[in-house]
C-alpha cells in the first residue's frame, strides 16, 4: 500500500496521562514509530520543554494546553483528547495557530450513564452510609430513608450523548425522566423535556448533571437552585466540577435537606495520585466521591484509545478534519498520483483566489480541491501533480495570512 504522508518515521508523537495502549497500538500499525508514552500529567513548566518538536499530542483531562503551552510548541500539527471533554485546552488559540482538536465525544457514554444508575440506586437505598457505619462494627439494619428506584422522577440537565443514554437505561428500570436542555431535543423513549431549570429541580428525585463547562453552566448549581430541589432528593454531577458550588451543596447535605450526593468532577483535581485530595465533602458518608472515573472502565478507554488515535492518523494521513472541535472539518477521500497541499490560513477574503492564482501562474493542473472555513480560519486542501509540489508550496507559503502549508503524498 501507497504511503499517504511524507516521513511518518520523523513524526514525533507524545502521549500523556495512561492513555490507553490501544492508540500507541493504532500508531504503530500505521506506521508511526516515534513515539513517547508517559503516566503523568507534567506541569506547565516542564510541558513546555516536553513539546518542542512534537508533531502530535495526546492528552487526558489533566494536562491544561495553554495559549503558553502552545507558543512553546514548534512543530505541532494536531492534539487529542481521549476523553469527551476539550476545556482543558485553550481551543480559540490553537485554531489561530492552525491546530486541530480531536476528542472522543461518544466512547465512553455508556460508562458514565452506567456508573451514574449505580449511584442513583446506592444513595436512594442508603447503602454509603450503611456500608461505612458496617466496616465501623455497627448494623444499621433499616429500611427508613431506603427507597426503590422505580416509579422515581429523574431530572437529566443536558441531554446530549451522554444524558440522553442515560434517559434509556432509567427508564428501563422504571423512572419518569424529565430533562432540561437550552436547545429543543428529540426525547428518548416516554422522557419529557422541561423549560425551566427550577421546575425541573423541584419536581425530581434525582437531579443529574450532564453539560460541558461554559460561561452559562458556571455555578449553574448554587445556593438558589438546591434550594428548590425536592427535600430528601439526589445530586449527581459527572460532568465538569465548575458547574456545581461544592460550598452550597456541602450546606445542604449538613442540613440534611438533601438525601445525598454523588461528585466524580471537581473545581480542582490533584494532578497526580500522590497529590491529596481536598474537599469540604469528605465529611459526609452520604456523598460518593469519585476520582474522576465517569468513563474509567477498561472498555471506553479501550475505545477512546482507537477513536482519537484514528482522527490523528486520519488527519496526518491525509489532512480530514472530520469532528475536529475548532477547525474546518473536511471530509477528504484518498487521490492516488498526485500530491496534496494543505494550506490553513487567517479567514480573510481572496485568499483562495491567491491560490488559485499560484496554481494558474505556474501552469499546474489541480485534480480536486476542497475549502472550509469557520469564523477565524480557513483550510484548503488541493491535489495537484506530483512534480509541481516543491513548486507550489514554497509560493503558498508567501501568500499574506498564511498560517501553515504541509505536504501530505
Amino acid at each position: 500500500m501507497a504511503k499517504t504522508s511524507l516521513g511518518k518515521e520523523k513524526i514525533k508523537i507524545l502521549l500523556l496521562e495512561n492513555i490507553h495502549p490501544t492508540a500507541e497500538k493504532n500508531f504503530q500499525e500505521a506506521g508511526y514509530a516515534n513515539l513517547v508514552h508517559l503516566g503523568t500529567s507534567p506541569s506547565e513548566k516542564e510541558l513546555k520543554e516536553r513539546i518542542k518538536g512534537v508533531q502530535i499530542l495526546g492528552i487526558r483531562s489533566r494536562t491544561k494546553i495553554s495559549s503558553d503551552v502552545i507558543e512553546s510548541a514548534d512543530k505541532l500539527m494536531a492534539i487529542g483528547c481521549f476523553c469527551i471533554g476539550t476545556n482543558q485546552v485553550d481551543l480559540q488559540a490553537t485554531c489561530t495557530r492552525g491546530i486541530p482538536v480531536f476528542n472522543a465525544p461518544y466512547s465512553n457514554t455508556r460508562s458514565v450513564a452506567e456508573l451514574v444508575l449505580a449511584e442513583a440506586i446506592l444513595l436512594l437505598r442508603g447503602v454509603p452510609e450503611k456500608s461505612a457505619l458496617a466496616h465501623k462494627g455497627i448494623w444499621q439494619k433499616t429500611a427508613t430513608d431506603s427507597f426503590e428506584i422505580r416509579g422515581k422522577k429523574l431530572g437529566i440537565i443536558g441531554y446530549g450523548n451522554i444524558g440522553s443514554q442515560l434517559s434509556v437505561l432509567a427508564e428501563s428500570m422504571g423512572m419518569q425522566v424529565h430533562y432540561y436542555d437550552h436547545l429543543t431535543k428529540l426525547s428518548l423513549g416516554n422522557a419529557e423535556q422541561v423549560s425551566d431549570l427550577n421546575d425541573l429541580l423541584s419536581m425530581s428525585d434525582i437531579v443529574s448533571l450532564h453539560v460541558p463547562e461554559t460561561p452559562a453552566t458556571h455555578m449553574m448549581i448554587g445556593k438558589d437552585q438546591i434550594a428548590s430541589m425536592k427535600d430528601k432528593s439526589v445530586l449527581i454531577n459527572a460532568s465538569r466540577g465548575t458547574v456545581i458550588d461544592v460550598a452550597a451543596l456541602a450546606e445542604a447535605l449538613e442540613s440534611g435537606r438533601l438525601l445525598g450526593a454523588a461528585i466524580d468532577v471537581f473545581p480542582s483535581e490533584p494532578k497526580s495520585k500522590s497529590d491529596e485530595f481536598i474537599s469540604p465533602l469528605r465529611k459526609f458518608e452520604n456523598c460518593i466521591l469519585t476520582p474522576h472515573v465517569g468513563g474509567s472502565t477498561i472498555e471506553a478507554q479501550e475505545n477512546i484509545g482507537v477513536e482519537v488515535s484514528s482522527k490523528l492518523i486520519k488527519y496526518s494521513d491525509n489532512g480530514s478534519t472530520i469532528s475536529a472541535v475548532n477547525f474546518p472539518e473536511a471530509g477528504l477521500p484518498s487521490h492516488p498520483g498526485s500530491h496534496r497541499i494543505l494550506h490553513i490560513h487567517e479567514n480573510k477574503p481572496g485568499v483562495l483566489s491567491q491560490i488559485n492564482r499560484i496554481y494558474s501562474e505556474k501552469n499546474i493542473n489541480i485534480r480536486a480541491q476542497y475549502l472550509q472555513t469557520n469564523e477565524s480560519v480557513g483550510y484548503v486542501v488541493t491535489d495537484i501533480d506530483e512534480e509541481f509540489s516543491a513548486l507550489a508550496l514554497k509560493a503558498l507559503q508567501e501568500i499574506d495570512g498564511t498560517i501553515r502549508t504541509r505536504i501530505l503524498f
